[in-house]
């Protein structure tokens, strides 16, 4: 709040900004002709005053409307950054986080309609706590995950977009494996049993003609790394693993290589097929009350989301330097995960037919991997035209 004293001396500031800027009116708007008119000001008030006083005056009240113009533009934008809705943004630092770095910058530079209040996490568990309390607005979650949260809140969150596909693949030392149907006999170390890799190799093998359970050994790794040592150990095994990891152990093993994008294999799947989906890692959701109390304020950030997604896709090196000062991921391995990690922004009905098709596919192996039950069509933003 501005004190008596001090609203009295920016009072008096503006007051002799108004002056001068009165006094030079008449004048037209270029600096030459500002000096000629005050030159002709002098000129006439001679008698009072001689040409050096009148230069030294000119100076003095210059300098004065360049101080007091300083002093209302500052105001001004203090004010306008104070007028801005404060959104509370959480985002994981994997590809969720690396598709908006774009958006954490411009940020930073109060080029937003928003301030945005972002938080990177490093554990799905601690994003869920944070959207159940209201404790966030928006958050980038697991695709799943945002179906739990729905059910969990009763329909308190929905879904804007899809932010990434999926980022799983199949690794191996060697050129063993060209196809799926390679796999039939082989060792699979994986983690993420009871998540979205399990149920990715349950919906993918058998659609080859391979049964999961009898055609294959899948053994379940707590860490990401435990798999990779497990094929270096072994080098007639094979490993599944998401991006960034898959990047970083290539990175520090030159032996290792991408033998299958599960994404794709899914995507082959689902040919000819009514009920159509594609195999997701990553959602952006909002508190639907949130949502309904700032439509506006929704429709900006979507906008904003969408560009900086597009940006990370075309600017690689630009973007890479940026995820590596937010220590997201190291810049080298960032440069060459980008292209392998499925950054998208995918909005309305297409949303919903890949989104819903995903979670139908996941609730047939497990209720509980999307809440208990599949979420009602709410769950699935449309933004009003």
């Amino acid at each position: 709040m501005m004190t008596k004293h001090a609203g009295n001396k920016f009072a008096a500031a503006l007051l002799a900004a108004v002056m001068v800027i009165a006094s030079l009116a008449g004048c037209g708007a270029s600096g030459s002709k500002a000096t000629s008119g005050a030159s002709s000001a002098a000129q006439s008030t001679s008698a009072a005053s001689t040409s050096s006083e009148a230069s030294k005056s000119e100076a003095s009240e210059a300098s004065t409307a360049s101080v007091s113009a300083a002093a209302v533009s500052e105001s001004s934008a203090s004010t306008t950054a104070a007028d801005k809705k404060t959104v509370r943004i959480s985002a994981m630092a994997g590809p969720t986080g690396m598709g908006m770095v774009e958006l954490l910058e411009r940020n930073k530079e109060g080029s937003l309609d928003y301030n945005a209040d972002f938080t990177l996490l490093s554990a799905v568990d601690e994003i869920a706590p944070l959207v159940i309390k209201g404790d966030v607005d928006i958050a980038c979650v697991p695709a799943n995950l945002a179906s739990v949260l729905y059910n969990k809140t009763e329909g308190g969150v929905e879904t804007l977009a899809i932010n990434t596909l999926g980022v799983l693949y199949i690794v191996e030392q060697g050129e063993n494996v060209s196809s799926v149907a390679d796999l039939k006999g082989k060792t699979i170390y994986a983690s993420g049993k009871g998540a979205t890799p399990e149920y990715a190799l349950r919906y993918i093998l058998p659609e080859n003609g391979i049964d999961p359970d009898s055609d294959v050994t899948i053994e379940w790794k707590s860490e990401h790394a435990e798999c990779l040592s497990a094929i270096v150990e072994d080098a007639s095994a094979v490993a599944m693993l998401p991006q960034p990891f898959v990047t970083t152990a290539m990175m520090k093993n030159e032996s290792i290589r991408i033998a299958l994008d599960l994404t794709a294999e899914w995507d082959k799947v689902q040919e000819g097929k009514d009920e159509k989906s594609s195999m997701l890692t990553g959602v952006v959701i909002a508190r639907k009350a949130f949502a309904e109390e700032n439509p506006e304020l929704i429709k900006s950030f979507m906008m904003d989301y969408s560009e900086t997604v597009e940006w990370v896709g075309t600017h690689a090196e630009e973007a890479a330097k940026l995820i590596g000062s937010y220590e997201i991921v190291p810049e080298a391995v960032a440069l060459k995960a980008l292209p392998f990690c499925n950054i998208v922004c995918i909005e309305g009905s297409e949303m919903k037919e890949k989104l819903s098709g995903y979670l139908n596919v996941l609730y047939s192996f497990s209720p509980e991997a999307v809440g208990g039950t599949l979420p009602g069509d709410d769950f699935y933003y449309v933004a009003e035209q």
